[in-house]
C-alpha cells in the first residue's frame, strides 16, 4: 500500500534513538521530508549523517523541551527550513520514575507541556497542509493499572483525552489528531533493557503478560504511527490506537 506520505513535511520529538528514531526512519522510507530534535548535538548529527546517507530529506537540530521558547523558536525554524508541516509527532517523554513531585513536575512539563506547545506552535502549518495530522504518543500504563501509581501514567492520560478534544477542535481544518498508545517496547538502551537488568522477575512477569510472547520493536510502534500519519488513514481522528501485542486486558468498546 502507498501510504501517500511521499513529500509530505514531518516533525517528530526525541527522534535519536529507539521508537522515536525508528519514527524518523519509516517516514524517511515512506519518502516524508523530516525535521527532528533531541538534546544532543552529537546524537543529532549522528542520526542526521547515517539518514542522509541512505538518501533521507533530514534536517536536525539540538533542543531541550523544557525550555518552551527555544523549543517554540525551533519548531517555527524547522517548518520554515522544510517549507511547512503535515505531520507532527511529538514523541519526547520523560519516562516512568517515583522520585514524587520532581516526576510530577517533570512528566508535566515533557510529556504534556511539550505536546500542547508543539501543537500550538505547528497548527497554522497543519491547517494549511489540507491533510494536516498529529500523532501524540501515549501509552498502555494511560489505561490500566499498571506498576504503581507514578506521574508517567497519569500524564499519558492526559495526553489521550488532548488528543480527542483537540481532534474535535481542529477536525473543520483537516487536521486529524490521534493517540498511539505502545505497550511495552524492547530495544538497546531502552527502558525495558534496564528494567531487565535491575528487576528480573518484573520483567519476566511483563512478558508472561503478553499471550504471543514477545516485546514490540521500535520498528512495529513506527510503523503504526506512520500509518495514522497518512493519508490512507484520512477516516481516523480522535482515536486511541493501542499497539500492544495484547498487553492489555481491558474490552474498549
Amino acid at each position: 500500500m502507498d501510504l501517500g506520505l511521499r513529500g509530505k513535511k514531518a516533525i517528530v520529538t526525541g527522534a535519536t534513538k529507539g521508537i522515536g528514531r525508528a519514527i524518523v526512519e519509516q517516514l524517511v522510507a515512506e519518502g516524508a521530508e523530516v525535521g527532528f530534535c533531541a538534546r544532543s548535538e552529537d546524537e543529532v548529527a549522528e542520526a542526521v549523517t547515517a539518514l542522509k546517507a541512505k538518501g533521507g530529506h533530514v534536517i536536525g537540530g539540538a533542543v531541550n523541551v523544557r525550555d518552551g521558547e527555544a523549543y517554540k523558536a525551533w519548531l517555527e525554524a524547522t517548518a520554515r527550513a522544510l517549507g511547512g508541516c503535515d505531520v507532527f509527532v511529538p514523541n519526547v517523554s520523560a519516562g516512568g520514575g517515583m522520585d514524587s513531585e520532581k516526576n510530577w513536575w517533570k512528566n508535566f512539563e515533557i510529556d504534556v507541556l511539550h505536546t500542547v506547545r508543539g501543537c500550538e506552535a505547528l497548527m497554522e502549518d497543519l491547517k494549511k497542509s489540507g491533510q494536516g495530522a498529529v500523532v501524540i504518543i501515549s501509552s498502555t500504563n494511560a489505561i490500566e493499572t499498571f506498576a504503581a501509581p507514578m506521574a508517567y501514567n497519569a500524564m499519558k492520560a492526559a495526553l489521550i483525552t488532548y488528543a480527542k478534544q483537540l481532534s474535535q477542535f481542529v477536525g473543520k481544518h483537516n487536521v486529524r489528531v490521534n493517540a498511539l498508545s505502545p505497550g511495552p517496547v524492547y530495544f538497546e538502551g531502552g527502558a525495558w533493557e534496564m528494567i531487565k537488568g535491575t528487576n528480573q522477575k518484573f520483567y519476566d512477569a511483563t512478558l508472561r503478560a503478553i499471550p504471543c510472547g514477545r516485546f514490540g520493536t521500535p520498528e512495529e510502534v513506527a510503523r503504526v504511527v506512520a500509518f495514522l500519519a497518512s493519508p490512507a488513514a484520512s477516516l481516523i481522528t480522535g482515536a486511541n490506537v493501542v499497539a500492544d501485542n495484547g498487553f492489555t486486558k481491558g474490552v474498549r468498546y
